[in-house]
């Protein structure tokens, strides 16, 4: 089984490029361009000095002893949240910022949920001297403040959006209305393994640092490049697609996604996608989404901003729909108290996103002699208010 992208763009019978007239000139540009600068030796001398010395790569690989002790088992975190702005975000924005000066582009658009794309988006401008708009939910705008200040300390233009749902789909409707209107100048920095190809390819491969890291350091510690299995926490999907990548055609490893239940997946507040959703096209890309009967989207919900997304990454479609990896969902209530765990057990606060993984662990079976690593793709700071609110601190 092929568990990559073709050269038109399709994981299986998922991805492509559904889009209109109006922005085929900016996807050409790239589907012709990508792969031939990402590739060339220049570029990935300068994309890998900047997350050695920028980012702050490798990130390290750490075992848990607590939490190992809580489980039976064996249990690794791969600790994206210590990266330079707080997550994995960064990896993709460095390598789309180096793209976008190789094409020739001098302003910079992005969407955010959660607002740690936005933040790392806002940080690689800030960095590379270029002008950035970031569109985010009105929604989110309120429960991330801390991060809508950074971006605009930053010196990026927050554009708060008021239509749908006024989260992250509707972000991603008005970047994408941006980027249609200002083609010349414009690069679109997407933030996950979503939309027309190229992007879920790109993203995946500027995210495959992750796991490649992970080969390394559990070699390292454990005497083996493979674990059991990979567990990372899904929305768009990107933080999963690089803990992934360099496993895929390793069927000996279990490769396991958890999406946000919210509510309850038998409720309609939920963003569990594979659980819930049927295939369709969204934002160009064919995959699964949440639609009803007519094929108009389902609003997502969940106490997590960068998880309530009402669709998920093609290369994450195709895994669902071949058996390669299996796709778990955890409710709100299942991930604070994770939140929690880890917290008292490790002195670690994670993202309310990275929480979802690590809430899956009561749901899977472990055995003492294996190693499991969940990629802890984020940190709490963002989140804060909601864990205080919950708590009652």
């Amino acid at each position: 089984m092929n568990y990559q992208v073709n050269e038109k763009g399709y994981y299986g019978e998922f991805g492509g490029a559904w889009i209109p007239e109006m922005m085929f000139a900016n996807i050409d540009e790239l589907q012709k361009r990508y792969l031939e600068i990402i590739e060339n030796d220049d570029f990935k001398t300068e994309f890998n000095s900047l997350l050695k010395d920028y980012v702050g790569r490798p990130s390290p690989l750490y075992y848990a002893s607590r939490l190992s002790e809580r489980y039976g088992s064996q249990i690794y975190l791969k600790r994206e949240d210590l990266n330079h702005t707080g997550s994995h975000k960064l990896n993709n924005t460095v390598g789309q910022i180096l793209l976008a000066q190789k094409l020739g582009k001098t302003r910079i658009i992005a969407e955010t949920g959660a607002g740690q794309h936005g933040l790392a988006t806002a940080t690689v401008c800030a960095l590379k001297g270029l002008q950035c708009v970031v569109y985010m939910g009105a929604l989110d705008v309120k429960r991330q403040e801390s991060n809508v200040k950074k971006m605009k300390m930053l010196g990026a233009e927050v554009v708060p959006v008021y239509s749908g749902n006024q989260t992250l789909k509707d972000a991603t409707n008005e970047a994408m209305r941006d980027w249609i209107s200002n083609p010349g100048d414009t690069h679109y920095i997407i933030g996950s393994v979503v939309g027309p190809h190229p992007y879920p390819d790109m993203v995946a491969r500027f995210q495959s640092v992750i796991s490649a890291e992970m080969k390394t350091q559990l070699l390292e510690k454990t005497g083996s490049e493979l674990p059991a299995r990979v567990m990372a926490c899904v929305g768009g999907g990107s933080n999963a697609a690089g803990a992934f990548y360099h496993f895929l055609d390793h069927p000996e490893v279990e490769l396991i996604g958890v999406e946000a239940a919210g509510k309850g997946i038998e409720t309609k507040e939920t963003a569990a996608t594979l659980a819930v959703g049927t295939p369709g096209v969204l934002h160009a890309s064919k995959t699964y989404l949440m639609q009803n009967r007519d094929g108009q989207i389902t609003e997502p919900y969940s106490i997590s901003a960068g998880l309530d997304y009402p669709g998920i990454g093609p290369l994450h479609a195709h895994l669902f729909k071949t058996g390669r990896a299996r796709y778990l969902a955890a409710t709100d209530e299942e991930v604070l108290q994770a939140v929690l765990l880890l917290t008292r057990l490790e002195g670690i606060i994670p993202a309310l996103e990275s929480a979802h993984a690590l809430a899956a662990l009561e749901k899977i079976t472990l055995r003492p002699d294996e190693a499991t690593v969940v990629c802890l793709s984020g940190r709490g700071d963002k989140d804060m208010q909601t864990y205080l609110d919950y708590f009652g601190y």
